[in-house]
Formats: structure tokens, C-alpha cells, sequence
């Protein structure tokens, strides 16, 4: 059964009205109202569970009643809950709503992935290095790894929620870490390259043109537009419904990271032409991928309003 917790602190004004709506919900369960308990801020104290379908119902009329502006709200995942007769019987009722996603904790979630800690540039700058070494080895495990190591999805998915919600702050500031993330990325892996290349240790094969696994990155064709549109499509839709292992194969399908390594080492070996595919297909990537996620995003939020329509229709 998929629920969620909430914690809230009420101005003593506003928590008999409180009160009264969560008391009045079949989909709220669980319901402890402590009067004075709360402490910075002050006020009393609400706790209760609510089932996912109707958690973004529920936590709308919290908003309406300002308990979040003059009080705090908390959300909290349930990772287990032993189902009771009302549990089961507001579940019934939810009917197809129950799978609804709590778009606040879907949001929170993307914001999160938002923030551009210096952590964020290292892993960009170690993910192309380990890419670089996947190129001049032609060793597929490598990139396969620098893809997962790259942080560069939750930049380009807070993108499209900036532009789904027009925030042009957030949108911004996506652009901006990904911009400087991928010329900083660059840039290194350039001079590591540069340190392979006067060394001599990109393997033989490399050496004499045989470079399949460069050869796919810097290529852009139809494939590229396709696949990074249905991985975009895909890791939107893993991130309402919290699917570790959906995000994890979008982090593995696209080749962004990948792409800004085969820059710098086509850069290099003064492979120009490699050089300028391999951008055409960093730039075709995240900007694929940013669109397809805002649009992907807006039309799950009218799928799910209508499922809601039609739920509310139906129980008329």
C-alpha cells in the first residue's frame, strides 16, 4: 500500500480548520492533532498518513489553507504500512488514482538533482576522464561506466522543469552548471588526452584507425534523435514514479559524457572532423533530452488530471 506522512505545524488560528478538512478525507489516515507541541516554529502539531492518489489533493488544500506559508509542512515516504479496513477501503475507492504521483515529492526530487555543489564539476571531470580512457582503449565497459558516473541528467532534468513550471531562475542556473561542467570537462580531459597522445598509450588498434566505440560517438544520425527522445521520455517518467533502475539505464543510453571526452581526444590526435561530430552529438543529446523532458513532464500532469477527472466522474 503506497502512502506518504505528513508533519505539519499549524498556527493555533488555522488547525481546527485543518482539522476538520484532513478529518474529513477517506484517503487520510492516522490523524494526531497536538495542541501547543511544536516548537520553531510554534504551534500545534499535525501528523497523519495519506495515500499517494490523493496525496496531491490533500497537500493542495494544506496550501489553500496557508499552513505551509504561516506553519510547516514535512513529507515524509512510507516504506511499509500493514493495510487496515480503511486503508483497503479508500484504496478501493481510489481506484485507477491510487498510482497517482505526488508531484511535490516528484519536484523536490528534480530541485534536488538541481543543486550545483562543487561535487557536481568533479564528477563531470572524472566521468570524461574515465570516458577518454574508454575512447583511446576502445573499451565500451569504460564509457558504459563514464555515462554512469556523470551527474549531467539531473542538471538537464531541472532544465525542463524550469521551463515546465517557467522558472527561468532554475532554468538558468541548469544551463549555466551544465556549460561550465562540460568546457571545464573538456578542457581536462584535452590535457589528459594530449598526455596520452605524447606518451604513446592510446592502445595499437586506436593508433591505426581502428576506433569503433569513438566511431559511434561522433556520428550523429536519426539513432541519436530517437534514442536520446525515448530516454528522455523514460527517465521522466522513472522520476515520478521513483525507479532507480529505469534512471539507471537512461544514465547508460545516452551519450552526453561520452561525447564531450570524444571532443577532446579527437582534439588531440587532431581528428578534426571526429571533434566537430562528436559536439553536434553533445548538443543533440541534452538539447533532445531538456525538450522531451519538459513536454514529457506537462503532458504526465494532463494524463494524470484527467485519470482524476474521470475517477471523480465515475465515483459521482
Amino acid at each position: 500500500m503506497d502512502m506518504i506522512h505528513v508533519r505539519a505545524v499549524s498556527p493555533p488560528d488555522l488547525t481546527d480548520r485543518a482539522e476538520a478538512f484532513l478529518g474529513g478525507s477517506p484517503y487520510v489516515l492516522n490523524l494526531i492533532v497536538q495542541r501547543g507541541a511544536a516548537r520553531n516554529p510554534d504551534g500545534d502539531s499535525i501528523a497523519c498518513d495519506v495515500l499517494t492518489g490523493a496525496a496531491n489533493e490533500v497537500l493542495r488544500g494544506l496550501r489553500d489553507l496557508q499552513v505551509e506559508l504561516r506553519g510547516s509542512v514535512v513529507i515524509e515516504p512510507v516504506d511499509m504500512a500493514f493495510p487496515g479496513r480503511a486503508a483497503d477501503g479508500a484504496t478501493r475507492r481510489l481506484g485507477a488514482l491510487a498510482g497517482t504521483p505526488v508531484w511535490e515529492q516528484v519536484e523536490a526530487r528534480i530541485r534536488s538533482e538541481g543543486r550545483y555543489a562543487p561535487s557536481f564539476y568533479l564528477y563531470l571531470v572524472v566521468a570524461g576522464l574515465i570516458g577518454s580512457v574508454g575512447i583511446v582503449t576502445n573499451s565500451q565497459i569504460l564509457i558504459v561506466g563514464a555515462m554512469v558516473v556523470g551527474p549531467e541528467y539531473g542538471a538537464i532534468v531541472a532544465v525542463a522543469l524550469g521551463i515546465d513550471r517557467g522558472d527561468r531562475s532554475m532554468v538558468r542556473a541548469g544551463l549555466s552548471a551544465l556549460g561550465a561542467g562540460l568546457l571545464l570537462t573538456i578542457a581536462v580531459t584535452l590535457l589528459f588526452s594530449l598526455l596520452i597522445r605524447g606518451f604513446g598509450l592510446q592502445s595499437a588498434a586506436f593508433e591505426r584507425g581502428l576506433r569503433p566505440v569513438s566511431d559511434l560517438i561522433n556520428t550523429p544520425n536519426f539513432f541519436s534523435f530517437a534514442v536520446a527522445g525515448l530516454a528522455g521520455v523514460v527517465g521522466i517518467v522513472s522520476l515520478t514514479e521513483a525507479r532507480t533502475s529505469a534512471l539507471l539505464g537512461v544514465f547508460i543510453s545516452v551519450t552526453t559524457i561520452p561525447a564531450a571526452a570524444a571532443i577532446s581526444v579527437s582534439t588531440a590526435f587532431a581528428s578534426w572532423s571526429e571533434a566537430w561530430g562528436s559536439l553536434v552529438q553533445l548538443l543533440v543529446n541534452i538539447s533532445v533530452l531538456i525538450v522531451v523532458g519538459a513536454v514529457a513532464l506537462r503532458c504526465q500532469r494532463a494524463i494524470w488530471r484527467h485519470v482524476a477527472g474521470a475517477g471523480k466522474d465515475g465515483r459521482a
